[in-house]
C-alpha cells in the first residue's frame, strides 16, 4: 500500500529540487559564458588593440584552431570542476592539470595547445616531487591571470558561505598551486567575493561599490596590506567611468581583472561585454572568458547568443559536466 510522503519530507524535496535549479540557472551560464568568451578571443591572443575587429565567434589565427575552440582557461576551469566532485587536495588537482598539459585532458580536440608560463613551472615542480600547495611562483614578477582564469567554480561552491576566513582559505588552497604571491591571491578574492554578491542576484553596480569598500576594509591590515595600493582603481569604485586607452588588457592579473570589470560594468548586454573584451587586444582569450563568465553569470543563458553556445566544441559534454557540479553542490548543502 502507498503511503503519502510526511510533509516535512516533500519540504525539504522541495527546497532540494528549487535550490537545484537556481544553483544551475546560475552556474551553468557562468562557465558557458566564460567558455564562449574564451573561444572568441583564442584566434587573436596576442594581437595589437585596433590591429582588428571582432564581431562574430571565428577561427584559426594566432593557434590555427578551429572555430569553436577554447584553451587552457576553460580547460583548467573544468579541472576545477571535476578535482571538487571527487573531493581531491591539492596534489589531486594539480595532477589534473599535469594531465591536461601532457594527455590532453579536458581540452576541446585532444591535446593542449596553450598554457601560461607559471602553470607549466608549477607543474615542472610538482612532477620533481614538490607538494602541491608549495608550487606556485612567489616573486613579484610571478603575477600572471593563471589563478584568476580558473577559479570560479567556487563561486556556486562558496555563495552560501559567510564565513570570510573560511572563505579565503579555500581560495588560497586553490591559487596557491601556480601562484603564491599576495598579489595574485587577492585579485582572486575581489573576484571571488564580487561574483559571489552577483551569484546571490545583486545589482552589478552595488556590488561593485559594495565590493571597493570591502577591499579597503578587509585588505588594510595583514598579508594582503601592502598589496592594497595596486588596486587604487578598484577602491575608488571608478573604473567604469576609465577611457578605454587607460585599459591595459595583457597578463598581468591586476589588469585582467580590471580590463574585464571594466567591460562588464561598461555594457548591458552579455554580447556587448564580450565583444569589448575581445576587441581589447593582447591576453584576449583570458580577458574576454573571465568577462563572459561575469556577464554569463549575470545575464543568464538567455542573455548569450544561442548561435556562440551551439558552436562551442563539447557543448554537451560542458553541459553536463555543469549539472553535475549543481548536483553535487545541492547534496552537500543538504547533506
Amino acid at each position: 500500500m502507498n503511503r503519502s510522503i510526511p510533509i516535512k519530507e516533500r519540504w525539504k524535496m522541495d527546497n532540494e529540487m528549487m535550490f537545484y535549479f537556481n544553483m544551475e540557472s546560475r552556474t551553468l551560464p557562468m562557465i558557458l559564458g566564460g567558455a564562449v568568451g574564451d573561444a572568441l578571443g583564442v584566434p587573436v591572443e596576442y594581437r595589437p588593440r585596433d590591429s582588428y575587429t571582432i564581431t562574430d565567434m571565428t577561427g584559426y589565427g594566432t593557434y590555427q584552431q578551429p572555430i569553436g575552440i577554447w584553451s587552457d582557461d576553460t580547460s583548467l576551469t573544468m579541472c576545477l570542476i571535476e578535482s571538487i566532485l571527487q573531493k581531491e587536495n591539492a596534489n589531486g588537482l594539480l595532477k589534473r592539470f599535469q594531465d591536461y598539459l601532457e594527455n590532453g585532458y579536458w581540452t576541446p580536440d585532444g591535446y593542449a595547445f596553450d598554457i601560461g608560463i607559471s602553470t607549466k613551472k608549477a607543474i615542472d615542480r610538482f612532477k620533481k616531487g614538490i607538494s602541491a600547495e608549495k608550487c606556485g611562483g612567489i616573486e613579484e614578477y610571478e603575477n600572471g591571470n593563471g589563478a584568476l582564469m580558473r577559479i570560479s567554480p567556487l563561486v556556486p561552491m562558496l555563495s552560501q558561505v559567510f564565513d570570510i576566513d573560511r572563505k579565503v582559505k579555500r581560495i588560497e588552497e586553490v591559487c596557491y598551486i601556480t601562484y603564491r604571491h599576495p598579489r595574485s591571491t587577492l585579485a582572486c578574492i575581489i573576484y571571488i567575493q564580487f561574483m559571489t554578491m552577483l551569484f546571490n542576484n545583486n545589482d552589478k553596480f552595488k556590488a561593485y561599490y559594495e565590493i571597493a569598500q570591502w577591499i579597503k576594509k578587509y585588505a588594510s591590515t595583514g598579508v594582503y596590506a601592502r598589496e592594497l595600493p595596486h588596486f587604487q582603481r578598484f577602491t575608488e569604485s571608478s573604473l567604469h567611468h576609465l577611457r578605454r586607452d587607460s585599459i591595459r588588457s595583457d597578463g598581468y592579473v591586476v589588469h585582467t581583472l580590471e580590463a574585464a570589470l571594466w567591460c562588464f560594468l561598461k555594457h548591458d548586454t552579455y554580447k556587448k561585454v564580450v565583444l569589448e573584451a575581445v576587441n581589447l587586444g593582447g591576453d584576449t582569450d583570458t580577458v574576454s572568458f573571465i568577462a563572459g563568465t561575469m556577464a554569463g553569470l549575470y545575464y543568464k543563458m538567455e542573455g548569450i547568443p544561442i548561435e556562440w553556445t551551439m558552436r562551442l566544441n563539447k557543448i554537451d559534454e560542458l553541459k553536463d559536466k555543469c549539472k553535475e557540479f549543481c548536483e553535487f553542490i545541492t547534496k552537500e548543502f543538504y547533506g
